[in-house]
């Protein structure tokens, strides 16, 4: 590795630090790494709402690299296409089509801007006393429990039917992906995802679940499907899709800060502090409100991606810029675009079940670490009941307003650590 950047403190668990720069062949495979691991749900969102995939990746890796300069290039982070706007966009496409969508979007991004400059002005320093480990702990291990449905479905499920094939590509993909994880050395100790991805493609295609048609049809070069504003369609305002989508940015707003939180844990760092809270914010704003003009969904960090800086311990947020720049340049070629496309849900689902449960196990970590005590009757129902709203998919609905279950854990989470005393009566 070369053109290591200086700079106050450096993670000597990480093989490759925020700052470290990878040979070019390294960035090349790392950031394919990353690229293959967001997709599946990156394309997934605006498949379930109607939106062309392709403005999806393109909006992603834009949103990346526009986090990345919001941040100052200090926080490795993937920006995704985000799951919890998709009920309300289901709803606005039916009725309005995309400019409503569009409109939504850029009003969530809209509030994490105003929020993220009430932050810069007052500071953020309300953080640690909101969310100390008892909280903090807890709520990272409910960011990855949460998706464990979704990677058991994946790898399970063919058409909503259990499909013995499509489990026993996910198993075959999980073991391989460990193996690798365990037992190689060196550069390919840092590609098990990759290499776990292309395994498990490999047995996909050797039992017949492979569709390559996509692929045969494709174009080499195809613009993504901009809907622009102004140029697609004119201007009009749509107050209904403003008043549902913009709220559901003060739930994705917890859900950002528990991958904030992930993240300080994995490079040990404070990144509520430095580059500081209002920056993450502002960037993953201004994200959505592009996604939103392009003609794409709202985005938001990716648990996926941060699962496999957890695995691999390289934290280079150069490889983080690699994938999002390979995810714009994949939006234009139309046969690669869908040779990832044609992955399938087996082999995300069996990597998921790795990653995933590293982003919990980082929770576990924490809670350790910081020696909660649980003798505590305080900490025991702070963490009970985190996790069992938020494992469980309690979600709190008001009309199209729905409070996700992370979110609702966190508020609980919160609520709790100020309301309880420190001791029960009966403990003191």
């Amino acid at each position: 590795m070369s053109g290591k950047k200086k700079e106050e403190f450096r993670n000597e668990e990480a093989i490759l630090d925020i700052q470290d720069k990878p040979t070019f062949g390294h960035w090349l495979v790392l950031s394919i790494q990353h690229l293959f691991t967001m997709f599946g749900a990156t394309v997934l969102v605006p498949l379930l709402v109607g939106i062309n995939p392709s403005i999806a990746l393109f909006s992603s890796g834009v949103g990346t690299l526009v986090y990345i300069l919001c941040t100052k290039a200090k926080i490795p982070a993937y920006l995704g296409s985000s799951f919890a706007f998709v009920g309300t966009m289901q709803a606005l496409m039916k009725v309005y089509g995309y400019p409503a969508v569009g409109q939504g979007a850029i009003s969530a991004g809209l509030v994490y801007l105003i929020v993220s400059l009430i932050i810069s002005r007052f500071g953020s320093e309300w953080v640690d006393s909101l969310l100390p480990p008892v909280v903090v702990g807890p709520i990272i291990i409910v960011i990855g429990l949460s998706l464990a449905t979704t990677a058991a479905n994946d790898a399970m499920l063919n058409n909503s039917h259990y499909d013995l094939k499509y489990f026993g590509v996910a198993i075959f993909t999980l073991v391989i992906t460990i193996i690798f994880n365990m037992f190689l050395k060196g550069f390919a100790s840092m590609i098990p995802v990759l290499l776990g991805i292309v395994c498990g493609y490999v047995s996909a295609v050797l039992v017949g679940i492979v569709d390559f048609h996509s692929v045969a049809a494709a174009k080499w070069f195809s613009l993504p499907a901009f809907d622009v504003m102004f140029v697609n369609y004119d201007f009009k305002l749509y107050p209904g899709a403003i008043i549902a989508m913009a709220p559901i940015a003060f739930v994705t707003m917890t859900e950002h800060m528990g991958h904030v939180m992930v993240l300080n844990k994995l490079t040990k760092r404070n990144f509520f502090k430095n580059p500081g809270l209002h920056r993450t914010l502002f960037g993953d704003g201004l994200s959505s409100i592009i996604a939103g003009f392009a003609g794409g969904p709202p985005t938001t960090s990716y648990g996926e991606n941060i699962g496999v800086l957890a695995m691999t311990k390289v934290h280079s947020v150069w490889v983080l810029g690699g994938a999002a720049i390979f995810a714009v340049l994949f939006s234009f070629i139309g046969k690669v675009s869908a040779l990832i496309q044609s992955i399938p849900t087996p082999v995300i689902g069996g990597i998921s079940f790795l990653l995933f449960g590293m982003i919990a196990s980082n929770g576990l970590r924490i809670l350790v670490d910081n020696k909660v005590n649980y003798e505590l009757k305080r900490n025991l129902i702070i963490t009970a009941v985190i996790l069992v709203i938020g494992i469980g998919g309690t979600y709190l609905q008001i009309g199209q307003f729905q409070l996700t279950s992370i979110a609702l854990a966190t508020i609980f989470g919160i609520v709790a650590n100020l309301v309880l005393p420190e001791r029960a009566n009966s403990e003191k």
